[in-house]
């Protein structure tokens, strides 16, 4: 299973998860460090921060925005 952050609400994390689906995690059971727009996935009983994933949708987003304001 895995999802990206979109945004914070209270003491949930809504995750838009790789199927399109919203899914709200509470915030106390993902790894610290996670913010808005951090992929995760779900690993052997816990979440966990996709750090290669988060590193792609990135670079993704640097090279939109790039062409954007050129």
């Amino acid at each position: 299973m895995r999802g990206i952050i979109d945004r914070f609400e209270g003491e949930y994390a809504v995750v838009e998860m790789d199927n399109r689906i919203m899914k709200n995690i509470k915030i106390e059971m993902l790894p610290q460090g996670v913010k808005e727009g951090t992929a995760i996935k779900y690993v052997k009983g816990e979440w966990q921060i996709d750090r290669e994933r988060s590193e792609n949708l990135k670079s993704e987003l640097d090279e939109l925005a790039k062409d954007l304001f050129e």
